[in-house]
């Protein structure tokens, strides 16, 4: 017994010792002939994996962009330093998806035990960001009796505004959209502020609502007993949260339907994100629901939906394509074998690694042979092949709510719709572009010196429409942007357009 006891003990102490000397380590400069390694390294993976790399950017212009910022390093950085200026070149190559992974300091258990019993500082605000202008979307907690539309002037004396606008440059995005940036930035804004402050104990906020200005300091509050078990218990999976999609963080439901009408004649449905777990059982339920109440009016609110899996949006549209369909072109990669180079394994849980070695050679296999050369570029063909409309495929009017936090597959889905005038879309201009984007599956690149990873997304895909080549994202047919004002009292201006269109279109019929 003490035996085990002992090598428990070494166990921990290695591991504490491990977590020391790592995050010593990534707070030492590196060689300025290192850093300029890791820029050539970077440009090297992405000319080698990237898709179509040079879609928004010239070669040209980015390699003078990689060679500039060699020329402004004059002397040895941390990694963090560096990130700051690496970052902003790779969100110049405007793909969304394509972003550089700074280094996070590593917790040893003690401490990753304590914080999870803590809530979080920052993080327990919903924000909205204008111009340089930082405000509380949401305080459901109510944490240091905060009101919506608070605005943080200053966090620990640093000025918002100085904070926003070294983080702005950090923000990818598809193309030249325009959209997208506020919400990205208002979204990880904590997680910049995290990774350059660190984890801290309580934090000094200076803020202001209407006329009053006043300080306050937040601290970082123990979860009690009763928050605790409740937590526990949301996440127990019944069959309605497995079939919506139930987030225990948000404590609500990732897919919804609800009938905005008495007589059933106007449906909503929500979707926070395409996950694809349990989606098909969804869907199959709801549009046999809709079909059941004679639905005429059905709005799909896509709105702050990041993307997700194509499976879900590919089998989504088959409920409103009138005829048989191709949703996506062949997906375009840069070479017959770039796809081995895929994080394969990370796929698979701890458990089914095994079974991720042993199916790898099939992977590798069918890889190889499903890609072919055409016109000087490769694709993988029929990965989503033709598929034909559902039986109980939506007959009524759609309506799509869209937003600039629409993005990815949300964009895709949102194109096609559009493209095939099977749908109204209301709202902005979606933070995906309208003519596809690069992702799929990845492959992560460690630079050598600085140890940070940069993820580069290995498929080409574009939905199958005739392209607009705006270079933006997906217009809407109506667009209806919010004010500050509309945002922060919970004014949905854009769902109320579509339900007074609706009602006027009832009048009409009448």
């Amino acid at each position: 017994m003490k035996k085990y006891f002992s090598i428990l003990v070494s166990l921990i102490l290695a591991s504490c010792t491990s977590v020391k000397e790592y995050n010593k380590k990534i707070e030492e400069p590196i060689p300025i002939v290192k850093l300029k390694q890791d820029v050539d390294f970077a440009n090297k993976k992405l000319q080698k994996f990237h898709p179509n790399l040079y879609w928004y950017i010239t070669k040209n212009q980015l390699d003078y962009k990689f060679d500039s910022l060699k020329q402004t390093i004059k002397k040895p950085l941390k990694p963090s330093e560096f990130y700051l200026k690496l970052a902003p070149i790779i969100a110049d190559v405007r793909e969304g998806h394509l972003r550089l992974v700074p280094l996070e300091k590593k917790l040893t258990k003690k401490e990753t035990k304590k914080l999870k019993n803590q809530k979080g500082l920052l993080s327990r605000f919903n924000y909205v960001i204008q111009d340089n202008h930082l405000y509380l979307k949401d305080n459901a907690e109510n944490v240091g009796n905060l009101k919506v539309g608070t605005e943080l002037l200053k966090i620990n004396d640093v000025p918002v505004a100085e904070i926003l606008n070294k983080y702005r440059p950090l923000v990818t995005s598809d193309g030249y959209n325009t959209t997208y940036q506020k919400y990205s930035l208002a979204r990880r804004f904590n997680t910049y502020f995290t990774l350059e402050y660190g984890i801290l104990d309580s934090v000094k906020i200076e803020t202001k609502q209407k006329d009053s200005i006043q300080t306050l300091v937040l601290k970082r509050e123990t979860k009690t007993k009763t928050e605790k078990k409740k937590e526990k218990q949301d996440q127990k999976l019944t069959q309605e949260k497995k079939t919506k999609g139930y987030n225990p963080i948000t404590k609500s439901f990732n897919r919804n339907l609800q009938f905005l009408a008495k007589d059933s004649s106007v449906a909503h449905i929500k979707i926070k994100s395409f996950s694809g777990t349990y989606s098909k059982k969804f869907y199959k339920e709801t549009f046999a629901t809709l079909k059941k109440a004679k639905t005429k009016y059905l709005i799909i609110d896509i709105r702050d939906n990041l993307g997700g899996s194509l499976a879900e949006i590919n089998n989504l549209y088959t409920y409103f394509a009138k005829e048989k369909f191709k949703f996506i072109k062949d997906i375009e990669v840069s070479s017959r074998t770039s796809i081995l180079s895929t994080d394969y394994l990370s796929n698979f849980p701890t458990l089914t690694k095994p079974l991720g070695v042993i199916s790898y050679p099939l992977y590798m296999m069918f890889s190889v042979i499903s890609t072919k050369k055409k016109d000087g570029k490769f694709y993988i063909k029929d990965l989503f092949p033709s598929k034909k409309p559902k039986n109980n495929a939506y007959k009524g009017e759609t309506y799509v709510l869209i937003n600039g936090s629409s993005f990815s597959a949300s964009s895709v889905i949102s194109a096609k719709l559009k493209a095939d005038h099977l749908a109204t879309l209301v709202g902005e201009e979606t933070g995906g572009a309208n003519d596809g984007t690069v992702a799929g599956i990845y492959t992560t690149q460690k630079l050598p010196n600085s140890k940070m990873k940069l993820p580069i997304g290995l498929f080409l895909i574009q939905p199958n429409i005739e392209f607009s080549n705006t270079m933006k994202g997906v217009t809407p047919n109506i667009e209806i942007i919010p004010t500050l004002e509309e945002i922060l009292q919970k004014k949905d201006v854009q769902l109320n357009w579509i339900l007074n269109d609706i009602s006027s279109k009832k009048t009409s019929q009448k």
